[in-house]
C-alpha cells in the first residue's frame, strides 16, 4: 500500500511540474525569418526532439474549419484574423472600441512541430510596448466570443478576414 502512495505522488508532483512548465502566453520580443530579430523555434529535447514551448511562446495550428484551412491558436482553438486597416509591417490600428472586439494575439510566435507555414511569423510593438504576433508582417487578432474553429468574423464589416491556406500550400510534418 505504501509504495503506491509514493507512486501517485510522483505522478502528482510530474503533472505540477508539466503544468508549470507550460505557462501562459505573454509579451515577449521575437521575429520569424524574413523579419527583425530572433527566429522562435521549440527548444530541443533528447535526441533533438522538441520540447515544450518556452513560457509567453504562442502556438499557431493549422486546422480546417467550414471555410477551408485556416490559422488558430493551438491553445484554444480561436481563428485568428488580419484586419484591412493595418499595413504590412505597420502598427496595429485596431484600437480602442475596436480592440474591445479584436484582442491582439501577442508572445512569442511558433507553428506547431506538426504544420509548415507557407508565411512568416513575426511581430509588431503595439501602442502599450506589447509584442502582437504578425502573418507576412499583418498584425493577428481573435474575435472576442468566438468559440473553438469559428469563423464567424470572417468578412465583418468588408475588412476581418481569417487566414486562409489552400492544402498544397500547408506541410504536415509526419
Amino acid at each position: 500500500m505504501r509504495k503506491s502512495g509514493w507512486a501517485v505522488a510522483a505522478v502528482c508532483g510530474s503533472l505540477v511540474l508539466l503544468l508549470t512548465a507550460c505557462g501562459g502566453s505573454s509579451s515577449s520580443s521575437s521575429s520569424a525569418p524574413g523579419n527583425p530579430g530572433s527566429t522562435p523555434t521549440a527548444r530541443g529535447g533528447p535526441s533533438g526532439q522538441a520540447s515544450l514551448p518556452a513560457p509567453g511562446t504562442t502556438v499557431l495550428i493549422v486546422e480546417h474549419s467550414k471555410l477551408g484551412w485556416v490559422l488558430a491558436m493551438a491553445k484554444d482553438g480561436l481563428v485568428v484574423y488580419t484586419y484591412s486597416g493595418d499595413t504590412k509591417g505597420g502598427p496595429p490600428t485596431c484600437t480602442g472600441a475596436c480592440a474591445a472586439l479584436w484582442h491582439a494575439v501577442t508572445g512569442v510566435p511558433m507553428v506547431s512541430s506538426a504544420d509548415t507555414l507557407p508565411g512568416t511569423l513575426g511581430t509588431v510593438t503595439t501602442a502599450n510596448g506589447a509584442k502582437q504576433i504578425t502573418y507576412n508582417g499583418y498584425p493577428l487578432y481573435i474575435f472576442k466570443g468566438a468559440g473553438p474553429f469559428s469563423t464567424q468574423g470572417e468578412g465583418l464589416e468588408g475588412k476581418w478576414h481569417v487566414i486562409k491556406l489552400k492544402a498544397s500550400d500547408i506541410t504536415f510534418a509526419g
